[in-house]
């Protein structure tokens, strides 16, 4: 017994001065490798091995030195992460202590705008952080639409980044009877980001670029130029601007300093979480918009909401690739939209008008009442729709083709005015006759003696009663991208008898000179 007790002691000894050694051993090994950080140095040797790679060096003890403190932990909810980001200079003045209170004292309108953002900010951020821009712009929706992506201003921009329509065109924004990308989230905030970069490539100021998104950049520009050629200085408070400009950077400043520290001006924002709000869907097919919405199971409001470009009944795939729907609904849509077996994805379609008609010609060959058909295509009264122009209409259920991206990317509603006729008399004067009244009048000869039943070179006596058809309204020529008309006909009068001298009556057409409204809208809003 003795024997086996001696025996178990000598072999825990044996294997504790083992482990021992081993243990040693791999300490000594690791700290070899550790010195020089780049593997195990030969045995001996206090020369760290290098690769031989001729572009890799060591780093210095100055190089490893950080400047700044990386936080750790992820932010908490959208706002911090916002306050994370804020690289702008702050602007100090009494247009801003002004504008704090204006918010502050409006503590509804503060949750519903910030509510109502809840959709849009998470994909804003993340587009400027991955630009490297200060997170302060993604506040600027809230100074110029409060963010309501349908928001339209009193000079046409439009959409939470208001562009006009010029400037939306010079960014790629489309805008024809299917669609305004100005209203879309996702095309709209890349426009939007790549402008004020622009304006910021231009004057190196941020204050300076919101200026200039506001007022345009030939204005700051000029601006600019006016305070150096007196010797001023050039800084965002020191130009001379209107008063809209003037507020703008100062609200925007407002609104940063709420989010900086809410608790300062009694505000509460809502909890907006650091996740994204919708995803991306491909569409492939034709969709009415209230199938689009029951197959994700999301109201329409709530659709129209991620989806506001669109601003008819209908999605048009080969205009729009892609619609945006809450995150968890966007594997529930593309389920129900694989098993949906109930029909036809669209029930209307677009069709090309061959030749110029009435609204009431076009309604009976699409099936349609003229109201409905006036009201689905924004037709204005008193007008003809021109050929080639683009109508959404009932689908028939032999149509098996989508819209073809020809149409989608050109669809457009042109009209020109229907002209209304009047049955006048006209006194006939001294060697009068029916070329000499249809010269006066503007008016074709076989017309006059038609309606008079005379032939075309009959002669009147003096004082008989012509009969004319004259125009009594027009209204301007209109070329439009949803279907309004926009202005009146300019049209010059007659010292005759007050008749248009511009307008020519042949027969059942007239000819107008209209004057045509100019691109842009007002000069301090065509920058966007």
């Amino acid at each position: 017994m003795k024997f086996i007790v001696a025996t178990c002691l000598a072999g825990s000894l044996v294997l504790a001065g083992c482990a021992s050694t081993d243990n040693s051993a791999s300490s000594s090994s690791t700290t070899t490798a550790n010195v020089g950080g780049t593997g195990a140095r030969p045995s001996g040797s206090a020369t760290p091995v290098y690769p031989r790679d001729p572009n890799l060096s060591p780093l210095t003890s100055g190089q490893a030195r950080s400047q700044s403190v990386v936080t750790l932990a992820p932010p908490a909810d959208m706002w911090d992460r916002i306050r994370r980001g804020f690289k702008m200079p702050n602007l100090e003045s009494d247009l801003v202590r002004d504008r704090e209170q204006w918010y502050a004292s409006r503590p509804d309108y503060i949750q519903r705008m910030t509510e109502r953002s809840n959709k849009y900010i998470f994909h804003i951020v993340e587009e400027l952080e991955r630009r490297n821009m200060p997170t302060e712009l993604a506040l600027l929706p809230y100074i110029e639409s409060a963010f309501n992506p349908q928001a339209v201003s009193s000079a046409r921009a439009a959409g939470m980044w208001q562009f006009m329509p010029a400037t939306g065109t010079d960014f790629d924004l489309k805008q024809n009877i299917f669609r305004d990308d100005r209203r879309d989230v996702v095309a709209s905030t890349r426009a939007a980001l790549d402008y004020l970069q622009k304006l910021y490539g231009m004057f190196g100021d941020w204050q300076l670029a919101l200026a200039a998104y506001n007022w345009g950049e030939g204005s700051v520009g000029r601006a600019i130029a006016k305070n150096q050629r007196l010797g001023l200085p050039t800084t965002y408070s020191d130009l001379s601007m209107p008063a809209e400009t003037r507020l703008y950077v100062p609200k925007l400043q407002a609104v940063k300093n709420i989010v900086a520290n809410p608790q300062a001006f009694n505000a509460e924002l809502p909890l907006i979480a650091n996740h994204p709000y919708f995803q991306t869907v491909p569409l492939t097919r034709d969709l009415d918009v209230e199938l689009a919405a029951k197959l994700a199971d999301v109201r329409i409001e709530d659709f129209r909401a991620l989806n506001p470009a669109a601003h008819k009944p209908v999605l048009i795939a080969a205009g729009t690739s892609d619609i945006l729907l809450p995150w968890d609904n966007a594997a529930v849509f593309k389920r129900n939209f694989d098993a949906y077996t109930q029909g036809q994805y669209a029930s209307w379609t677009a069709w090309v008008v061959p030749s110029t008609m009435t609204v009431a010609d076009a309604a009976q060959r699409s099936g349609m009442s003229e109201s409905d058909l006036r009201a689905l295509n924004n037709v204005p009264p008193r007008m003809l729709i021109k050929a080639g122009s683009t109508l959404i209409v009932p689908r028939g259920a032999r149509v098996k083709e989508d819209v073809a991206a020809v149409v989608a990317d050109g669809g457009h509603l042109s009209f020109q005015p229907e002209i209304i006729t009047r049955r006048t008399t006209v006194k006939a004067g001294r060697s009068d006759n029916v070329a000499s009244i249809a010269r006066r009048y503007n008016l074709k000869p076989a017309a006059v003696a038609d309606w008079n039943d005379v032939n075309t070179n009959h002669a009147f006596k003096r004082g008989y009663s012509v009969v004319v058809y004259l125009p009594v309204r027009a209204s301007a020529t209109a070329r439009v991208g949803t279907g309004a008309a926009h202005g009146r006909a300019a049209v010059a009068t007659s010292k005759r008898g007050g008749t248009p001298s511009k307008t020519v009556a042949r027969g059942s057409s007239a000819k107008q000179v209209v004057a045509r409204q100019p691109r842009g809208g007002t000069p301090s809003k065509r920058k966007r």
